[in-house]
């Protein structure tokens, strides 16, 4: 049977052990997509796609890719396992106003009138961004300043 301690210098000693035991952080660890060279990946195999055409569920070079196609692509040449749709990709994120992006962020748009997200690109920096942008096009770099764009931007996110 446990006795609590009556001394009031063995409840000190035992108070003060049970509130350092809480103060102690858990060792760091990485997060995926966190560090400068995993977004320079990102941001490095999108870019070597630039040219490769549109095409809806694509998700490869070879057939060409939709927006979420390359979004998942360029991550998982960065070593980040990501989903594959615009949409599981948009619930996936940690959302993110505009001024918060970093490059090798994803960027989520709404395009067919209303307010679900149905496009994705990632964030290049300085206002520019890539992606597979639709039918009997090419994967390219945009403008989030284009009034196009800037009028359908729904939400920044960070996919880690």
């Amino acid at each position: 049977m446990f006795r609590f301690p009556s001394s009031p210098t063995t409840i000190l000693i035992l108070l003060l052990t049970l509130l350092g035991s809480g103060c102690s952080s858990p060792p760091a660890r990485h997060v995926p997509g966190s560090s400068v060279a995993e977004r320079e990946a990102i941001i490095a195999s999108a870019q070597s796609m630039l040219g490769v055409p549109y095409r809806y569920g694509g998700t490869s070079p070879a057939t060409g890719f939709d927006c979420s196609g390359l979004v998942q692509y360029a991550y998982r040449h960065a070593g980040i396992r990501i989903p594959r749709t615009t949409g599981e990709q948009y619930r996936a994120s940690l959302l993110l106003p505009r001024h918060a992006l970093q490059p090798g962020d994803v960027i989520f748009f709404h395009l067919r009138g209303t307010a679900r997200v149905s496009h994705v690109g990632i964030y290049l920096g300085d206002g520019r961004f890539i992606h597979a942008p639709s039918t009997g096009k090419k994967v390219s770099v945009s403008e989030l300043n284009d009034p196009y764009w800037k009028r359908r931007f729904t939400s920044g996110g960070r996919l880690f």
